[in-house]
């Protein structure tokens, strides 16, 4: 089995393996040449690398690690410099705004220094529902569902599930 097999099973799998490597290079490149020069037509670049998207607008900055696990619903607003780490899938539902610079993680690393060293990560995904909004410099960790209508506030860490109607303050 490979890495990237590992990775979009859940299971451990080596970050620093050629071919992940490989993936991300082709994934940073798809968002350069969007960032370089933010269009419509340009933003295809990202776009083709998601596993599906409705409606949806990208502001230049957008990082991502593969795209390929990203899953974006109908109406959705990314703002500048937003990072999603998508080792692990990240779901995105309807009418959501992501504030500037918010980042979503959902890969992490063993605790066990000898372990990250080799490369080994692991990976739990990340769910926003509908009418979500996410608040400037918010982080959002892996392995957490943000439920209907919550709002999460500006710079925060989202460390644990955040409830309908919620609001987050961290």
């Amino acid at each position: 089995m490979t890495e990237f097999e590992k990775m979009i099973r859940g299971e451990s799998f080596n970050g620093i393996d050629t071919d992940l490597r490989l993936r991300r290079e082709a994934a940073r490149l798809a968002c350069a040449k969007f960032n370089a020069h933010p269009s419509k037509g340009n933003l295809r670049h990202i776009t083709r690398l998601f596993a599906e998207f409705g409606s949806l607008v990208i502001e230049p900055g957008f990082q991502c690690d593969y795209g390929s696990q990203i899953h974006i619903g109908e109406n959705v607003y990314i703002n500048f410099h937003c990072v999603f780490l998508d080792s692990a899938t990240i779901h995105i539902g309807d009418n959501v705004l992501i504030g500037p610079g918010a980042h979503l993680y959902t890969v992490d690393h063993p605790r066990e220094a000898n372990l990250r060293a080799a490369g080994e990560c692991f990976s739990r995904p990340i769910t926003v529902g509908n009418n979500v909004w996410i608040g400037g410099g918010a982080k959002i960790l892996p392995g957490i569902t943000i439920d209907d209508n919550a709002i999460i506030a500006a710079n925060t860490v989202v460390t644990r599930n955040v409830q309908e109607n919620e609001r987050y303050f961290g």
